[in-house]
């Protein structure tokens, strides 16, 4: 017998499972009343998910009260695959990120008003600190929702019915996750992305003062004498501005000490309060440097020329506004909206 429904939502997970091509995927099915996941978490081809077989299983799930999850699958990697929660976003926030070069290759109505991207960076799996940091860069640049930026976050699979309550439509029904655009292919400024990722962002704008925005060093003043603790409170700032600690589990001291250099340097800063400041101020130092005042000529030297804000280090692609993101009601790696 003809089964319409069956059939859409087989061309619906053809279109999506055909923008986002990789050899395994992770089919996760979330049951929306006990937030329990179905036993056992299943990993399918491309032809195994489409096959009618499998999609009347995942239907009768469905209808039993499951949310439909989906992500590629790359073990302990992100395998290239970036999801953008895109709940309440602007209306424009589709075409501002074509036009900025991060064009989604999948893009999908998990509910009226509410959207998810999918943003193909890498051809090869990604360790989870490079993908984590691109996810939460482009919720940060297009509004999306900052709780579901995990690299392993799910995304919903087209064709199946959102069941989450607060989602119903007016009449009780739940609104089927539809297809809105599909485009094969990395995004035209991944390498950007993952370049953004792997180096830290680009240099704030030159100041004077202290505040809870400024950098506390700027004084008028070039003298090579400098407390331990403000050179400690110096570095540390840099530090939390990058996010150090949080996306590097063991940070290789010696490129941060390149990177904080560069950007006391491009405060105007002289090269031996600089050399003053990473002395004082990098953790355990001199560490395992057998002459640590050569290694500091060293790193000054190779600090210049300093890049100019905004350009070789890590220049941010350019921001639309944002809106301010919403309070989730799914803040772990079961999947988003």
């Amino acid at each position: 017998m003809f089964d319409r429904g069956l059939i859409l939502t087989s061309q619906a997970v053809g279109r999506q499972l055909a923008a986002m091509p990789h050899e395994l995927y992770l089919v996760r099915l979330i049951h929306h009343c006990t937030k329990r996941p179905f036993p056992g978490e299943r990993l399918w081809t491309a032809d195994q998910l489409r096959n009618l077989a499998t999609i009347r299983f995942l239907r009768a799930r469905n209808r039993e009260g499951c949310d439909v999850y989906v992500q590629p699958y790359a073990q302990d990697h992100n395998a290239g695959y970036i999801l953008v929660d895109l709940d309440c976003a602007a209306p424009t926030v589709l075409s501002a990120m074509t036009a900025h070069g991060h064009e989604p290759c999948v893009v999908l109505q998990t509910s009226p008003g509410h959207l998810q991207a999918w943003v193909h960076v890498s051809s090869t799996p990604l360790p989870p600190e490079i993908a984590t940091a691109i996810s939460k860069q482009l919720a940060r640049t297009y509004g999306g929702d900052r709780a579901s930026t995990d690299w392993r976050h799910l995304g919903r699979l087209a064709g199946f019915t959102n069941q989450k309550p607060q989602r119903r439509t007016p009449n009780g029904y739940s609104p089927w996750v539809k297809v809105v655009y599909t485009r094969p292919g990395l995004a035209r400024c991944a390498a950007d992305l993952l370049h953004s990722a792997e180096a830290p962002p680009s240099l704030p704008p030159t100041d004077s003062g202290a505040g809870p925005d400024r950098t506390p060093y700027l004084q008028t003043t070039q003298s090579t004498v400098i407390p331990a603790t403000q050179a400690a409170a110096i570095y540390r700032t840099w530090m939390q501005r990058w996010h150090i600690l949080e996306r590097f589990a063991t940070p290789d001291w010696s490129i941060v000490d390149l990177w904080v250099a560069r950007a006391l340097l491009a405060q105007a800063m002289s090269p031996d309060l600089v050399q003053t400041i990473l002395r004082l101020g990098s953790p355990q130092f001199p560490r395992r440097h057998t002459n640590p005042e050569d290694y500091l000529r060293r790193t000054i030297a190779r600090a210049f020329p300093f890049p100019a804000p905004g350009r070789g280090m890590c220049a941010a692609p350019h921001r639309v506004p944002a809106a301010a993101a919403p309070a989730s009601d799914c803040s772990n790696s079961t999947g988003g909206r």
